[in-house]
């Protein structure tokens, strides 16, 4: 399309540059038109607005057409994620501090304080200072190359659900910042390694980039990449929460000759990822693939991701843990209202865990089980604003990751045309010719900017909390009204465990089902284990 566009915009140029010579009569044509080449000329050689840069001219309809748009769109992107999209307020948030715009807002509070949901922190008489540039050491007993993250990283984005230079543009943002860059699990590609910003390679069921040609996992070609000095991280994906226990889809339109070479998969076929892995088939064999690649990787951290599904099969793996004393070094919690490009409505709308209580979940088991002082926990989810990060965090998070709010830090517009490969503003597309618009610096300066905003927004609203680090919020800290007359903090509303308590005679009633049915030699319950004539 822009090819097109491109090829009769020049062709208006040359006519009418030409025309005067030929009609004189027709001059005062240019009155009109010359106006309307200037502007499509600035447009295609300006970098700031993709959208602009692609559509010279009448991508400024698209400013106009933005105040409606959420409106007129709002069926389709509640079909599209977990039905509820991204507000004007969030995304006018990004686009502000991406674009190091004034984010400040005048006549006070945006929102129904009295509304049932609202949530806020409660502020000290005496704040305090705390350091923005607040780092999470990721790394335990086991780990001999430890790393120092950001609160807030960019979440799981492979190359070929997004293209090369939008790859680039938030690598790049992320060594400009400081944090880190997750590769999603479509292998880790030249363009993630190329700007040289910090990786966290995302090792999915397809095992892309560490395959054998039958699909299974390559222990040589894993680490012959693992040791690259840019990858500080390697994560295990078990599930994504757009579409748990489906497995990832790049739809053939986006699948080029490069993408197929570098996965090792056919041209003009879905690359669907398989539901689950290969490498492993127990908690305890997990556990030894886990140990493989940190010492495949020269001891660097390892972890794993999952949307939180069967409760027993989460407190499996931590037997598995204390069994085996093999630990992650962190766990990715995604919520069932996870983003993604391509997921089947169903899976999108009703399969996993939402966030809240999957995070809470898992740093309850790892608590109980005595695990959480050596295992980070990063909540995956849509991460906006300071207070955002702030709530996570107080939930039981470590650190947190963004895909959506990186995406539009970068000039996504939410046109809904990830999974058809003609994104617009060259985001989720590998057409040339679209992805072209999208340019890689200054893309990268609004990556880096709307993380240090953010991250800078919720350190200084731990200060007026009179919190000096994130490792001192605690659930008592996030209030919410739960209704007209009621407020509680998230201790009240949730159940806490302490350390060990998954370890003592008397279970926790709401835990002692999933305790009593989970075992570390598989991940089906125990009683499905035994035989028909034992469990009459």
């Amino acid at each position: 399309m822009r090819k097109e566009a491109r090829i009769v915009f020049y062709l208006l140029v040359l006519f009418y540059v030409a025309m005067p010579y030929w009609v004189p009569n027709v001059l005062w044509s240019l009155i009109l038109v010359l106006p309307i080449m200037i502007i499509g000329i600035r447009d295609y050689f300006q970098s700031k607005h993709s959208i602009r840069r692609n559509f010279p001219v009448v991508g400024h309809f698209r400013y106009m057409l933005e105040m409606i748009r959420p409106e007129i769109n709002q069926y389709f992107i509640e079909s599209n994620s977990d039905g509820k999209p991204f507000s004007r307020e969030q995304r006018s948030v990004v686009y502000q501090r991406a674009k190091k715009e004034r984010d400040t807002v005048p006549f006070g509070t945006q929102k129904d304080v009295y509304e049932i949901g609202y949530e806020w922190v409660n502020h000290s008489i005496a704040p305090v200072h705390v350091n923005h540039d607040m780092k999470v050491k990721i790394g335990g007993p086991l780990c001999k190359q430890p790393y120092s993250a950001s609160l807030l990283n960019i979440s799981a984005m492979s190359y070929g659900a997004l293209s090369s230079n939008a790859i680039e543009a938030l690598n790049l943002g992320a060594k400009k910042g400081g944090f880190y860059h997750n590769t999603g699990e479509g292998s880790c590609s030249p363009y993630h390694l190329k700007q040289g910003g910090d990786i966290v390679w995302q090792v999915g069921t397809g095992y892309f980039g560490c395959r054998e040609l039958d699909g299974k996992f390559s222990a040589e070609k894993f680490a012959a990449t693992a040791v690259h000095p840019n990858i500080k991280m390697i994560e295990i994906k078990l599930s994504q929460g757009a579409k748990p226990g489906h497995g990832g889809i790049l739809p053939a339109s986006k699948v080029t000759f490069e993408i197929a070479k570098m996965r090792g998969v056919e041209m003009g076929k879905d690359v669907m990822s398989p539901p689950w892995h290969t490498a492993f088939s127990t908690p305890m064999e997990m556990m030894k693939f886990i140990k493989q690649l940190r010492d495949l990787s020269g001891g660097k951290p390892v972890g794993f991701k999952l949307c939180v599904g069967k409760r027993r099969e989460f407190i499996a793996l931590c037997l598995a843990m204390r069994e085996s004393g093999v630990l992650p070094d962190f766990i990715t919690v995604d919520g069932g209202e996870g983003g993604t490009g391509a997921a089947p409505i169903e899976f999108s709308n009703s399969v996993g865990c939402p966030l809240t209580e999957g995070l809470i979940f898992v740093h309850n088991s790892l608590m109980g089980f005595g695990l959480r002082k050596d295992i980070k926990v990063i909540a995956s989810g849509k991460v906006t604003t300071g207070f955002d990060l702030v709530a996570k965090l107080s939930m039981g998070a470590d650190l947190c990751n963004s895909a959506r709010g990186m995406m539009m830090a970068i000039g996504c517009i939410q046109a809904l045309r990830c999974n058809s490969n003609t994104c617009p503003v060259g985001i989720t597309t590998n057409d040339p010719e679209l992805m072209s618009g999208l340019d890689i610096v200054s893309k990268s300066e609004r990556t880096k900017n709307f993380q240090f905003e953010t991250v800078k927004a919720a350190t200084e609203i731990m200060g007026a909390m009179g919190v000096k680090h994130s490792s001192e919020l605690r659930p008592f800290h996030l209030m919410r009204r739960v209704d007209s007359l009621t407020i509680k903090h998230y201790g009240e509303i949730f159940e806490y465990l302490n350390d060990g308590d998954l370890l003592k005679a008397n279970l926790p009633k709401s835990y002692e089902r999933a305790f009593r049915s989970a075992t570390p030699h598989s991940f089906s319950a125990i009683e499905d284990l035994k035989p028909k004539e034992q469990t009459a």
